[in-house]
């Protein structure tokens, strides 16, 4: 059996000179167990979404509502399933976490520090996404490594040892403008809010519009320091995004 830090290798090597499409069917090839793809409905997991569906690829689709959500991106769930004839699996926060997360620190209390937004990430985010992967082998995500400055320092294809799967980013490689070019060609729905300077959007208290020349994720926890700005679903135990590296 191939070593997974050979098979990683060998995807990321693969990838270099593959079309986003060929990425994911060879990752599904590679691996003999489940693949998820999680998709918050931003303009790249849009685009991810039409590849995975016209080609008819064995990946499911999931989404985690932490209940924060703005009404854009429901409606844009919806257009996304009637458009593509599929489903998307919700994972919510379980009740009991999130009533105790709000009795501890208020219902908005993720403004008063960056640990308390960390533990409503925590809550909201991390534990439906662990139930969301619980069994796969693979995850697809819609990272781009222009996202932001912490973001180009990762690859393709990782493993993901806390979760013990291989992950790939198949757009990696792509701008925002291809992404957009991409999806409009292919008249794949896209969030209403886009058009209104909202490019990355996450939960409604914690997102706005970015000004002109302000950087793409700048609208994500605005109120902190841009180094603390990442939610954790692609970090690892020490914080730091979760790069190449895997066993042997």
């Amino acid at each position: 059996m191939e070593a997974i830090s050979d098979l990683v290798a060998r995807l990321n090597a693969q990838a270099a000179t593959q079309r986003a499409f060929e990425r994911l069917q060879s990752l599904c090839a590679a691996l003999p167990g489940p693949v998820v793809f999680t998709t918050s409905f931003g303009i790249e997991d849009q685009a991810i979404t039409h590849l995975i569906a016209t080609a008819g690829l064995d990946i499911a689709f999931a989404t985690l509502d932490t209940g924060r959500m703005f009404p854009q991106t429901y409606d844009l769930w919806a257009q996304t399933e009637a458009r593509y004839g599929i489903k998307v699996r919700p994972f919510f926060p379980r009740a009991d976490a999130v009533e105790a997360l709000v009795a501890a620190q208020g219902v908005n209390g993720f403004y008063g520090s960056v640990e308390a937004r960390k533990a409503c990430c925590e809550t909201r985010k991390l534990e439906p996404l662990g139930r969301a992967l619980k069994g796969a082998q693979g995850w697809v995500t819609g990272l781009r490594a222009d996202q932001s400055d912490h973001r180009q320092g990762l690859s393709f294809v990782s493993f993901d040892e806390p979760r013990g799967l291989v992950k790939l980013n198949p757009i990696f490689d792509w701008t925002r403008e291809e992404a957009a070019a991409f999806t409009a060609a292919n008249d794949t729905p896209v969030n209403a809010l886009h058009a209104q300077g909202f490019l990355s959007i996450g939960c409604a208290p914690c997102t706005r519009a970015i000004a002109p020349g302000e950087p793409e994720r700048a609208g994500r926890w605005w109120w902190e320091d841009e180094a603390k700005k990442e939610c954790g679903l692609h970090v690892g135990p020490d914080g730091r995004l979760t790069r190449t590296g895997a066993p042997t």
